[in-house]
Formats: structure tokens, sequence, C-alpha cells
């Protein structure tokens, strides 16, 4: 559905399946960094927390924007914190602060945001 300009219109971002699914990433990470080393708390404990709380904020701020192109820029950054995220994964996976994480689940989140990055920016051509 659009409105004017091309724009998607949707009822809110809490509609995105996306969305919900990088909510349940949060809550994973936050989770598992509960059992990190102590002098990780403001180390990559922090970082990883603050990568996947990035995903759906800017999933969200971008939903919230007045254009496709905006909430495009969005999407980009939410995928930028999620290959963060991954990335800080396997550097704890071989520092051995977790044994392993079914990193599909980031694919997956992935290939959504991708997905909807199409979709939105094939709609505003319309």
């Amino acid at each position: 559905m659009t409105g004017d300009g091309g724009d998607m219109i949707m009822k809110s971002h809490k509609d995105l399946d996306v969305w919900k699914k990088s909510i349940d990433l949060v809550a994973d990470i936050y989770k598992m960094t509960e059992n990190f080393p102590k002098s990780e708390i403001y180390g990559i404990s922090n970082q990883m927390r603050r990568a996947a709380v990035s995903v759906p904020s800017n999933i969200a701020e971008g939903a919230g924007r007045h254009s496709n192109k905006e909430f495009i820029q969005f999407l980009y950054i939410s995928l930028g914190s999620l290959s963060e995220l991954e990335t800080q994964i396997i550097i704890s996976i071989k520092l051995n602060y977790i044994k392993t994480y079914d990193l599909e689940k980031i694919s997956e989140i992935r290939r959504m945001l991708l997905g909807l990055i199409k979709a939105v920016g094939s709609n505003k051509n319309k």
C-alpha cells in the first residue's frame, strides 16, 4: 500500500516480522552475555548488546520516517549492526566465552532485511 509520493504505509514497525525476530535476537544476546567474564562488562559484552539493540531500533526509526529513502537508509544501518554482531559472536566463540551460536538466526534476519529493502525500494518507483 502506498501513500502520497509512492511511500509505503504500514500500521507500525511492530507489524514487521523482521522487527519481531530482531527483538528475539536482542533477548538471546542479553542472555548469552550474562555469563561473560566480568572483565568484559564494558568490552565485547557491551558492544554485542549495543549492536543487537541497534538492529530493531533502526528498523523502528526508519519506519517512522517520512520517506522510503530514509527507511532504506535505516534498514542498511540495521544490516551493518547485524554484521557487527555476527563478528562479535564469532570472536566470543574464539575466546571461549560461548561454545556456539546458531548463526542461521542472523542469516535469516539478514535475508529478511534485504528483502524489505528490495520491497521498499521497488515501491518508491511506483
